[in-house]
Parts: structure tokens; sequence; C-alpha cells
């Protein structure tokens, strides 16, 4: 017969354990929750993935399986997805702020809360002129398409007295077909690669940036203007530079956004160079002439840097795929 411990208490001294916990977490991945706003006939759409992440006070419950402190993961979705309805999805750094302040307020076991979300855009669909639509149609105000560029990004941490809110995006394909070089690098006998004065520099924008916003005495920032604000620097920079590496054209990027938007004192690119080698044409008889190219997807360099605003300690990982 299998004797299970009492609630509370471990089935053995945590001094006789020869191994402690370290740090824990526990919460509901991947809550996909859609909300349409209808203002008349006219619907707005936020599309969100949203995963929430709960500290604290949960020893019991790996020493000893005791459940008196663990708010069920199941609540968690149900919380997001009440919080839709009763708050809003204004943005997806309002909605997370929502999120944290209440699991960290309203459970007492609960000291730190961490809410990552992925957001999917959707652009309007027009409609047609008067003259071709449909009998009955009218102006559509209710249609999308999911826009395929990128995915937009946010984490928000909170303990309680102190935030840390981490936006950005990924999966932004960016290239310049020409104005940029690569030449005067380091050679030794195992570089093959020649000298480009006139080159595609072509890259998927992977970027992560922190406010400076950490706590509630302060004016909170305005979410959506920021970020649309940050993408458009950041792709004013990445056209107008003329680069002679993509690390000086990552720098350009996060320069931009610094001296542009007070809000933000740090950012953080990965930058794969997606390659476009030209093709050798001539057993065809024909001149290449910087016309066609071959697009190889692996392998690939990856440019990585911080930039951030001086007198600023960096904050945000390293390795983005731990964020």
């Amino acid at each position: 017969m299998t004797v299970r411990p009492q609630p509370g208490r471990p089935a053995a001294s945590r001094s006789s354990r020869p191994v402690v916990l370290g740090q824990n977490q526990y919460g509901k991945a991947e809550n996909r929750v859609v909300k349409i706003t209808r203002d008349g006939a006219t619907h707005h759409i936020k599309d969100l993935n949203v995963s929430v992440a709960l500290s604290g006070d949960m020893e019991e419950v790996h020493y000893s399986g005791s459940n008196a402190s663990v708010l069920p993961t199941d609540t968690t979705k149900n919380t997001v997805f009440a919080f839709a309805k009763e708050h809003g999805i204004e943005s997806a750094e309002q909605f997370g702020v929502h999120l944290a302040r209440h699991f960290v307020t309203s459970q007492e076991p609960i000291y730190r809360a961490r809410i990552r979300i992925e957001e999917y855009s959707w652009e309007r669909i027009p409609a047609s002129d008067a003259n071709s639509r449909f009998i009955g149609a009218d102006e559509v105000k209710h249609s999308f398409v999911r826009q395929g560029q990128e995915t937009r990004l946010t984490q928000i941490t909170y303990d309680g007295e102190r935030w840390e809110i981490v936006s950005g995006l990924k999966d932004l394909v960016v290239m310049n077909s020409t104005n940029s070089e690569f030449w005067g690098y380091v050679k030794d006998k195992y570089t093959t690669l020649p000298e480009a004065y006139d080159r595609i520099l072509a890259t998927q924008v992977a970027a992560r940036w922190r406010f400076n916003w950490t706590d509630d005495e302060q004016r909170m920032p305005q979410w959506e203007t920021s970020y649309r604000q940050v993408k458009k620097h950041m792709l004013e920079a990445f056209a107008e530079t003329y680069s002679l590496s993509l690390q000086q054209t990552l720098y350009q990027m996060g320069a931009r956004i610094i001296n542009h938007r007070a809000e933000i004192d740090e950012v953080r690119f990965s930058l794969p160079n997606k390659h476009h080698f030209l093709v050798d044409l001539e057993p065809f008889g024909l001149k290449n002439d910087n016309e066609v190219y071959f697009a190889a997807d692996r392998p690939y360099g990856l440019i990585e840097a911080t930039v951030l605003r001086d007198g600023c300690e960096p904050r945000i990982p390293e390795d983005l795929t731990n964020l």
C-alpha cells in the first residue's frame, strides 16, 4: 500500500536531503486569445499568444507535493481570457501589465510574475469600388488579412514593486539591393570569399528593446505609438546606412532608436546575414552584371550586439531565445 505524505509536511526532513531546490516557476504557456472590439460596424482585432510564469513560495509543492500555495495553471488560463473581456487589449504591454499586477497582488504566495506575449497583426481588407460590389455588399469594415512581416513581442516582469518591460519583434525580413560592401577583412589560407564592393545586404531582424519605465510613479509610455516609432526608425536606419558591414548597420539601427525614443535605454539585435551569391553564368555565354543571385539559407553569418544609452547597464539576455 502506498502511503501518501500529509499535505504541508515533507515526506523527509529537508536537512536530510543532499540537494536543495533552486529557481522555479510555473504557469500556463501559449494561451491564444483573440479579442474583437466592435465599434458599430467597424471591428478591430487583437490576436495574442500569452504565456504566464509565476514564482514565489513554492518550496512545499516541490518537496512534499502540497498544493496549498499553488494557483492552478488552468486558473491562469481563465484569467487571461477574462481580462481580455474585463480590461480589453489596448496593447500587448498594457495587457501584460494588468495580468502581472493581478497575479502578484492577489495571491500572497506569488511574489513575481512574468508575462510573455506574441502579437500577430491583421490589416483590414479594403473593399472594391462601389460599381463592382456584389449585390447587398456594403463598405467592408470587418474583414482582415493576416500580416506576414513580423511577430510583435513583449515580456512584462513584476515583483510587486518594480517593473521590467522588454518588447521587440522577430522575423522581420529586410533587404538592400545595393549600397553595401564587404572588403578589407582578415584573410588566411582558408579564406576563399572574394571582396565585394556592391552586394545585397539582407537579414531577418530579431530585436528586443528595454523600456526605462520601472515603477508606477513614472509616466507610462504610449505602447502602441512607441512600437510603431521604433520600427520606423529601425527601418529608416537600415535603408539609409551605406553599409560596409552588417555590424555597422546594426549599430546605426540601435543608435537611431536610442536617439529618437527617450523611453528606451537598451536595444539588442540578432541579425542573421541572409547571403546572396552571384551565379556564374559564363558557362552559358551570359554576363551576370549584379542581376542574378543564389539565395543561401544556411550556413549564415550571425551578427549580434547590444546598443545602450550612455550610462545604462545591459539587462537584455545575450541569447534572445531565452527571452
